[in-house]
């Protein structure tokens, strides 16, 4: 099916959104994104790889490793170095001095630049892919979903490297996906190589996904309706052209190993400096186990991070595996997405299964399982379009309820973005709290002059505005309203998903503390607006 023009309105709110919000409390002083922009900092200052100045001169963070009496980030190395062009002209433009870029302007482009619009080039993919198999009407109200009811959106926000995995991992599957289709030439698998040298440069656990590429890669050769000899050949230059693409990636990866921590496969989570996280990555392969099951029960149900609790949408993503099962028969593209979904979905569910589940800390959801969520939105989207087209209202209803509460819910968690691993539920013991008391995301209306709550409100409005309207998208077949059935339905799931909700907060002293202090290092709280630069 070929996709139809988009609703403006929509997408604009969308970009709105992306673009102004900016959860960011410097007090929390973020480990995760802060250890790289020092490494940033020192690269551009100091010409080096070790911090040690960086952290004498701009204040200690975390997630380090040490070597040698040497500090780097525990984490691998890509969005540290993609960050530099841009500190280098922030600095040129502030004056040019050591202290020239302050924190709070340079978290927020690096953001900006760095994961928010890398996502939003990765919706329009999402768009394009999903306006092959669906109609117009699913495919916008999926992609919406996914950019602000999902991973997606939590991590766009955070100068992270997971949201960067799962724009990586789905523009070398894009890449992949368009040469077997015939719409591009060869050259596409040197595309798709990039993309994967780069995701195992961006985050070492990345490579699950890439592997996932290989075998989608291999099945569109092996399944390909030609000669023998010419599916190997075929193959043989996809291989080449494929290394061709990650070598810089990997090579600059094992250059920086090599200069760090001595050995070019040894990575800084053999030399972690806190004590206290070695054991999360000791034995096994980085940390990676057996099987534990609260760590499964946790990372998809959990009322404080669970994949399905925060993004209940992702839940159609299972009966959908079985129907493009079905669907695939004798349809080797269709095929090839249910094995690559098959794949991505066991990959990641043996990982985060046997992964400390502790070690997810302070974060929204599961955050290593963002790079599999772009690959669950096909499933999803063939069960929303199957429900239409049998005209199924009940169950039409009910689908589109879990899309639109999927927004709300991970919505206004990303809203606070820093989860404090003590909270009971992080929608109704921990963001509903915060907005009640005007706590709202700081963001660019700030800048403007414009305090919170009212700015953070105008950012609000067009939030539940297009949970709205996704409702109406999936529910409303072409020239005709919905009738009683799909209404009912969507309002008792939403009772029931917000019954879910009730029966795990507790609103007890860890709750109530969490709240407290959140408040104590909010950035903009009720009342203030933001400035980028200090007075003169």
């Amino acid at each position: 099916m070929n996709a139809s023009p988009a609703p403006r309105g929509v997408y604009a709110a969308l970009v709105a959104l992306y673009v102004l919000l900016f959860p960011y409390h410097p007090g929390l002083r973020s480990p995760n994104e802060l250890c790289r922009l020092w490494q940033t900092r020192a690269l551009v200052e100091y010409g080096t790889l070790d911090i040690n100045r960086a952290l004498q001169d701009f204040g200690y963070v975390g997630d380090l490793s040490v070597k040698d009496g040497r500090y780097y980030p525990s984490k691998a190395p890509l969005l540290s170095f993609a960050a530099v062009p841009l500190y280098a002209v922030m600095r040129v433009a502030a004056g040019g001095f050591l202290h020239a870029v302050r924190e709070v302007p340079l978290v927020f482009f690096s953001r900006l630049l760095l994961t928010v619009l890398p996502t939003l080039l990765l919706l329009r993919l999402v768009r394009r892919f999903l306006g092959e198999y669906v109609s117009p009407q699913v495919a916008d109200a999926v992609t919406v979903t996914y950019g602000l009811g999902s991973l997606a959106f939590s991590y766009s926000l955070l100068f992270m490297s997971h949201q960067t995995t799962a724009v990586l991992l789905f523009g070398g599957f894009y890449a992949l996906w368009r040469v077997a289709r015939g719409e591009w030439r060869e050259w596409g698998y040197a595309v798709a190589g990039a993309c994967a040298g780069a995701t195992v440069a961006a985050e070492y656990t990345g490579a699950l996904g890439v592997l996932g590429l290989v075998l989608y890669a291999t099945l569109s050769v092996v399944w390909r309706e030609e000669p023998a000899r010419a599916r190997w050949s075929r193959m043989g230059r996809g291989v080449g052209l494929a290394l061709l693409g990650a070598l810089p990636f990997l090579v600059g990866l094992m250059l920086y190993h090599q200069a760090a921590f001595g050995h070019p496969l040894e990575s800084g989570y053999k030399h972690l400096n806190d004590a206290a996280y070695q054991p999360w990555h000791l034995g096994g392969f980085l940390g990676i186990r057996y099987p534990d099951p609260r760590a499964f029960a946790l990372s998809f149900f959990s009322p404080l991070r669970g994949l399905f609790t925060l993004s209940p949408f992702l839940l159609l993503a299972l009966p959908g595996l079985f129907l493009l099962g079905r669907e695939a028969r004798g349809r080797g593209e269709w095929r090839m997405h249910t094995w690559l979904v098959v794949a991505l979905l066991a990959g990641y569910t043996y990982f985060t299964s046997s992964f400390s589940y502790d070690s997810w800390g302070w974060t929204t959801g599961p955050r290593h399982l963002t790079g599999l969520v772009p690959f669950l939105l096909l499933p999803v989207a063939r069960v929303l379009e199957r429900l239409r087209q049998l005209e199924r209202p009940i169950w039409t209803g009910v689908a589109a309820a879990l899309c639109t509460a999927s927004i709300v819910i991970t919505g206004l968690a990303t809203f606070v973005n820093y989860v404090p691993d003590d909270v009971s539920n992080v929608f109704l013991g921990l963001a509903m709290p915060l907005l009640r008391a005007g706590y709202l995301p700081p963001n660019v209306l700030n800048l403007l002059g414009l305090s919170n709550p009212l700015a953070g409100v105008l950012l609000l409005a067009p939030l539940l505005g297009v949970s709205g309207w996704v409702f109406a998208r999936l529910v409303r077949s072409e020239g005709k309203r919905p009738g009683a059935s799909p209404l009912v339905a969507g309002g008792v799931t939403l009772a029931l998903l917000l019954g879910v909700q009730l029966a795990t907060v507790r609103h007890d002293a860890a709750d109530r503390g969490a709240v407290g202090f959140l408040e104590k290092v909010w950035l903009v709280p009720p009342g203030r607006s933001l400035s980028f630069w200090p007075a003169p």
